[in-house]
């Protein structure tokens, strides 16, 4: 599959998502990037030994700050927008927190205990309700640490009400690190982890080309937009993350790599997906034989066109349809950007 870093299930990656504003979204920058992926940032202590503690627990929670985050509003929390052009997030007190189960995240830089939970954020001047797609890359390292935890959980524990098991419905415990049957089996939050690269032709300069291409399943965008993105896909049971990549190049697009190399990770928690990333070198002489249940469209395209595409201003050759690239809090506009900034032919 394509990727915009939203692998529900093989082949089905995301849709186009919305901009948190057009200025934000023009910006040629990444913030705090390129080192990190923008998700990957964090100053959060998880103090995973209070998790357990009750006491401390109790204690700790009247103190606290709690995020907001609305899973039947698509995951929303609420921010502010910053005179620079990024985004703080709403936290809001716990003596004003909504009724709801809470999860504890861990511990601020300061010693403010940080929670969690899903239920309608309380109304506050100014702010404005966003998912992490579209938030993640204005956030600060701080508040990118705390979203991406939140969303983790939320997600997980509004698929896990029953166990897998049994069937039988499951209880939060150890301060919504785990859940719980009636016999007292235990399951914890996992992560899948999925592969994602930008296969390139190793040329240095405006002429070197990465491969990019459009999932069956995306649709176009308003006006025709078409979305292009790198490739990815699940690592299957007893596969290496390397392996999965050879195989899923040669699965959707038909063509073998010569070299890989990797670049990062990041969590996507939608559900539960671990972003692995990776640039890899391929001969772009060789015919691409597209999987039509999976891709589309492919195409070799030149650094000078992605950078159109990030500045908003290329367009389909045969269709003359506005052509784009994932969101910028994705792992794949990250190693894209880093392929075209890139100059070393091994990159």
């Amino acid at each position: 599959m394509t990727s915009t870093d939203q692998p529900e299930r093989p082949g089905q990656a995301g849709q186009p998502e919305q901009r948190f504003s057009r200025e934000q979204a023009e910006q040629p920058d990444l913030g705090e990037q390129p080192g990190t992926p923008p998700l990957a940032r964090t100053t959060l202590d998880r103090a995973a030994h209070r998790r357990k503690d009750d006491a401390w627990l109790a204690e700790a929670w009247p103190r606290g700050q709690v995020l907001v985050v609305d899973l039947g509003a698509g995951g929303r929390a609420q921010v502010v927008e910053q005179p620079d052009g990024g985004a703080e997030l709403v936290l809001v007190p716990a003596a004003d927190a909504p009724e709801a189960e809470r999860w504890f995240l861990g511990v601020d830089a300061d010693g403010t205990p940080l929670w969690a939970m899903d239920a309608t954020p309380p109304p506050v001047e100014g702010a404005r309700a966003v998912t992490l797609r579209e938030v993640g890359h204005l956030l600060d390292d701080r508040d990118a640490g705390i979203f991406t935890a939140a969303a983790a959980l939320a997600n997980w524990h509004a698929s896990h009400k029953f166990s897998p098991r049994s069937g039988k419905p499951t209880v939060t415990v150890e301060a919504g690190w785990a859940r719980a049957d009636p016999d007292g089996k235990l399951m914890w939050p996992r992560t899948d982890p999925a592969m994602i690269v930008v296969v390139h032709d190793g040329v240095a300069g405006p002429a070197g080309r990465c491969l990019l291409g459009h999932n069956s399943g995306w649709g176009r965008g308003p006006d025709g937009l078409t979305r292009f993105s790198c490739l990815a896909g699940y690592v299957e049971p007893g596969e290496s993350a390397e392996a999965a990549v050879s195989r899923e190049v040669a699965e959707e697009v038909g063509i073998t790599i010569s070299s890989l190399r990797y670049e990062g990770s990041q969590s996507w928690p939608y559900p539960g997906s671990l972003m692995l990333g990776f640039l890899a070198t391929a001969d772009p002489t060789q015919t691409l034989r597209l999987d039509p249940e999976e891709i589309d469209e492919a195409h070799w395209f030149t650094r000078e066109q992605i950078a159109k595409m990030i500045a908003g201003g290329f367009v389909h050759p045969d269709s003359g349809v506005p052509m784009a690239l994932p969101g910028r809090s994705s792992i794949a506009f990250y190693l894209i950007d880093k392929w075209l900034n890139s100059r070393a032919q091994d990159h």
